[in-house]
């Protein structure tokens, strides 16, 4: 009896799921020893298992699985970083965060656009689409870093924000500039900070009240009738906060950022759940976001186009190079100084430059712009592809000797 098409497609990713599962768990260990982020790790294993060398996995950037591995896993270690954030930390330092996640990525876009026209020779529209399609960091990186490098809490809690907060701002300013590179409109900045604030405030409501349904929920001293299923109220809160974002086009990583928050915050809101409760939730989500980063990183990894970054190396390492050392540096220092209230000292602003990895986010809109045959797609998807490996492998790698450095490490 011959095997149908779609069940020999369910064996496949059976196959290649079982595959990152046992090649990242040996993985992990590997950087546990070396004791550094395991991101910088699972990818490297991804370009080393991935088509273009070992070829044991082959997962394309454009399926179904890969999409909601992306959406979900990144979802959920957003979900993790939001758990992980004190409101009374954040209350310090909210003007720091809402300046570098607008304005911020304006100026980065700007700068990373700048430095493209030159080295690349490309036309300015399009310079600017590949600035500002690098423009936001990525929380899937920063997330898991900040989880395995005890940083100074308002420094490290500042950073995990602005990742969440900028992905939004970059996504609108990336397909505004597009509207503008394929003729069908003007760029338009009110629009832009208009757009970002909508859904911005859509997200945070809708995560908030998800949040504070799932604290009464689980940690209620009356109606929490749901303690002893807090880890499946927290995959099924994540999804529905995801997607009544989205179905509302607004920011669906604000909404489990902030809800993230709610559940981390529970005692805050009056709500408290019992030791042995608490200590399962947190293994769950600590075992279940390590499983999504790992799946997350090792399939970047694996799609890294060799062949088409080599076609743009020399100027790409150029532009990333700007992106790194002076973007992000003036966007820091011109976005923290004016926060009189945080006085940031010049360490912590330090170590703000030098955190700011590239990764999923990033990757998807390069992604999304290749599939809509935006101008300069390829070009945008090669230097991004280069500002992955290079920030993940260079800045998340060096995070605890900077730290370490610069005296920002908790005990």
């Amino acid at each position: 009896m011959e095997s149908s098409a779609a069940l020999e497609v369910a064996k496949h990713i059976l196959l290649m799921f079982g595959i990152i599962l046992a090649v990242g768990t040996f993985s992990g260990l590997i950087a546990r020893f070396l004791k550094m982020p395991d991101v910088a790790v699972f990818l490297l294993v991804g370009m080393l298992i991935g088509p273009s060398a070992l070829n044991l996995i082959h997962i394309k950037a454009d399926s179904a699985v890969n999409q909601l591995l992306l959406i979900f896993g990144s979802s959920y270690i957003l979900f993790d970083g939001g758990a992980s954030i004190k409101l009374k930390v954040l209350k310090e330092v909210w003007l720091t965060v809402l300046i570098i996640a607008t304005v911020g990525v304006l100026i980065t876009a700007a700068i990373t656009g700048v430095a493209a026209y030159y080295f690349l020779g490309v036309p300015m529209i399009v310079a600017l689409l590949l600035g500002s399609a690098l423009a936001s960091t990525d929380p899937a990186t920063l997330v898991p870093v900040f989880k395995q490098v005890k940083i100074k809490d308002r420094v490290a809690q500042t950073v995990m924000t602005e990742s969440a907060f900028n992905d939004a701002m970059g996504a609108i300013v990336t397909f505004a500039v597009l509207g503008v590179a394929m003729g069908a409109g003007d760029f338009s900045l009110g629009s832009a900070l208009g757009g970002l604030l909508q859904q911005a405030l859509i997200g945070i409501v809708i995560g908030g009240v998800l949040g504070y349904l799932a604290a009464v929920f689980i940690a209620h001293e009356k109606l929490g009738f749901l303690a002893e299923f807090a880890p499946v109220v927290t995959l099924m809160a994540v999804i529905g906060a995801y997607m009544s974002a989205d179905g509302l086009h607004a920011s669906g990583f604000m909404a489990v950022f902030v809800f993230g928050i709610m559940l981390g915050n529970q005692e805050s809101l009056g709500f408290k759940l019992s030791e042995e409760e608490n200590h399962t939730l947190e293994d769950y989500v600590l075992t279940t976001a390590f499983i999504m980063r790992m799946f997350i990183f090792i399939l970047l990894g694996s799609q890294v186009d060799f062949a088409l970054m080599n076609q743009y190396l020399g100027a790409g390492l150029a532009v990333v190079a700007v992106f790194m050392l002076v973007a992000r540096p003036i966007t820091v220092f011109a976005c923290a100084l004016p926060d009189r209230r945080a006085k940031w000292s010049l360490k912590e602003m330090l170590f703000m430059c030098w955190t700011r990895e590239t990764g999923v986010i990033p990757g998807a809109l390069a992604g999304m712009l290749v599939g809509m045959n935006a101008p300069g797609a390829k070009i945008i998807a090669s230097v991004t592809f280069i500002a992955i490996l290079m920030t993940i492998l260079i800045q998340a790698t060096t995070t605890k000797w900077l730290a370490g450095k610069l005296g920002l490490l908790e005990a």
